[in-house]
């Protein structure tokens, strides 16, 4: 039988927007005031978002206090979610994972305690969908840690993974899809498990807020749609019902990663403001 993945107990949804990372120069004077000291960036910035998407922790391994430092320097109720190592996931056969996904989930990542929010596995673009090495690979992936509930996203980026058999593979193990608005990779906006998650990748320098008024509303729109269980009729989906499982208020988690970096921070805050 596959794992479930319970969600934290929160008793209402919470809809989280933010951006990837919190140390990028072109940010001073931008986002950053001028004189804001650079070990003062995560307080700062975890103060005018509501979530971080950590990069870092794809490319090596971090030290247990220094997630303990990251959940002190920032708010009770802000949530950090993080990119999984990519030896877990760019590997030829993932059935084989078992080794580093342990070693990443036992590097301190409990440390975040309640600001642990979902964990990215990221897949490279060239990683075809195999049911069965992909069902062994989501088998791997633990319900709790420590004693934390464990919420699992999963960035598929390969149009193979577009088919019914994926999302029902999904949807037994109750790990997200995640929802990654780019014409580089497939857009699957399938609800898969009890929360959503979204990586916006089109901020554009011709807004001041990397998107055009109409457009953040629009996105405004589609995050109040999923906290409420729904679907965005304007998303492509693969199938065309969600089971009665999935159904009811739902976390939903927004980043804006790549496209304009620069204009990032911004497009966060003007969803902020929206919602």
């Amino acid at each position: 039988m596959p794992k479930r993945h319970p969600s934290p107990g929160n008793k209402s949804a919470a809809i989280r927007i933010g951006i990837g990372g919190w140390t990028y120069a072109p940010w001073r004077g931008v986002f950053y005031p001028e004189d804001l000291p650079h070990a003062r960036e995560l307080e700062y910035a975890s103060r005018q978002l509501t979530a971080i998407e950590i990069n870092g922790t794809y490319y090596s391994t971090q030290k247990p206090a220094t997630f303990a430092k990251w959940r002190d320097e920032t708010p009770e109720e802000f949530v950090f979610s993080l990119k999984a190592s990519r030896y877990a996931t760019n590997r030829r056969e993932l059935a084989g994972a078992k080794e580093s996904i342990d070693r990443f989930l036992h590097s301190g990542i409990a440390e975040l305690g309640p600001k642990l929010g979902p964990i990215v596995w990221q897949f490279a673009p060239t990683k075809v969908f195999s049911p069965d090495d992909f069902g062994a690979f989501l088998e791997l992936l633990p319900a709790t840690l420590d004693g934390l509930p464990l919420r699992h996203a999963l960035d598929v980026r390969h149009a193979s993974f577009a088919c019914e058999e994926y999302v029902e593979l999904a949807r037994r193990h109750r790990a997200a899809t995640v929802y990654t608005d780019s014409d580089e990779y497939p857009q699957i906006a399938d609800r898969t498990a009890g929360f959503i998650y979204a990586r916006l990748m089109r901020a554009s320098d011709s807004y001041k807020a990397g998107y055009a008024p109409k457009a953040l509303d629009a996105w405004a729109e589609r995050l109040r749609a999923w906290s409420r269980g729904g679907d965005p009729a304007d998303l492509p989906r693969v199938t065309q019902a969600n089971p009665a499982a999935h159904a009811g208020p739902q976390d939903v988690f927004a980043y804006f990663i790549n496209g304009e970096k620069t204009r990032a921070p911004a497009a966060a805050r003007a969803l902020i403001e929206r919602l």
